[in-house]
């Protein structure tokens, strides 16, 4: 099995619907307006951006946390945790040895989006 889709509700669909479009960096791939949801393709995984839709918790992986989160604050994006090692992985539980990096920014409707990475050490 794979995760087929992740479905983040919003209460503003078209200031949701931009702020993923800023903060993805790509277009919807599908967009229902009326009744309002929009999906995104995400290497496989569809996000579906939905209004009345559910709160939810994502995490997104990025090639550096640090510099994603940098980024993201010239461009205006709400950091609401600034990026930490969440997860010393010397024995490689996880991924490859390495630190995990976690950070996360909130989106338009209230939502908190993780931002994690991966350092090999």
């Amino acid at each position: 099995m794979k995760i087929r889709q992740i479905a983040i509700g919003c209460r503003d669909f078209e200031r949701a619907q931009d702020f993923y479009t800023r903060l993805l960096g790509m277009e919807p791939t599908a967009v229902f307006n009326p009744p309002g949801f929009c999906f995104y393709n995400l290497g496989g995984t569809r996000l579906l951006v939905e209004i009345g839709g559910p709160a939810s918790l994502i995490y997104l992986e990025v090639s550096d946390v640090r510099e994603t989160v940098a980024d993201l604050r010239s461009r205006g994006f709400t950091i609401s945790s600034e990026p930490h090692i969440v997860f010393p992985d010397p024995n490689g539980v996880f991924d490859t040895p390495g630190n995990e990096w976690l950070a996360f920014v909130e989106d338009s409707e209230g939502n908190q989006i993780g931002l994690m990475s991966r350092e090999v050490i």
